[in-house]
């Protein structure tokens, strides 16, 4: 089946498989290794993304339902070489530790900042409870997402997806 989507940005028109899920495009097509299986049966939030400014799981979606939908991933938030205010309050926090479910926390985390700029410990702690992480205990995670959020109201900027 041929679908046209967008992925960061950039348009594609694509002959694929109706059982190809969106995962495995991303990764093995586009190279995009952010995304990553966790556990493959949505349950860990690793494999998250925005579709049409929406975190999706990625590991639950096939590529028929991203027809003519716009598709986020961590590579495509950075702006102009320059790291998302989330990627570095993720790196200034600790909140990376080993890495592997950072990408999907920080979409949720993008998805959460273009709805409200200046969210509460607990109003982040909810956005999150979907993702799972097994190195830091979520206090630096949540911490990196509200530090982003008050340096992007200091700024007084937008979170634009």
């Amino acid at each position: 089946m041929e679908i046209k989507f967008t992925v960061n940005g950039k348009k594609y028109c694509r002959d694929v498989s109706s059982d190809t899920r969106l995962i495995d495009f991303l990764r093995e097509d586009l190279n995009l290794t952010s995304v990553k299986e966790g556990c493959g049966v949505g349950e860990c939030g690793s494999c998250t993304v925005l579709v049409d400014g929406k975190s999706m799981l990625s590991c639950l979606m096939y590529m028929s339902e991203v027809d003519g939908k716009e598709i986020l991933t961590v590579e495509g938030i950075s702006k102009n070489g320059e790291l998302h205010p989330l990627q570095k309050a993720f790196v200034e926090t600790g909140g990376v530790q080993c890495g592997f479910c950072t990408p999907g926390f920080i979409m949720v985390a993008v998805e959460l900042l273009t709805q409200n700029r200046n969210p509460t410990r607990g109003e982040i702690r909810k956005w999150v409870e979907g993702n799972i992480c097994r190195c830091t205990g979520y206090v630096k995670i949540v911490d990196a997402i509200g530090l982003a959020a008050r340096k992007i109201r200091e700024k007084g900027e937008k979170v634009e997806i």
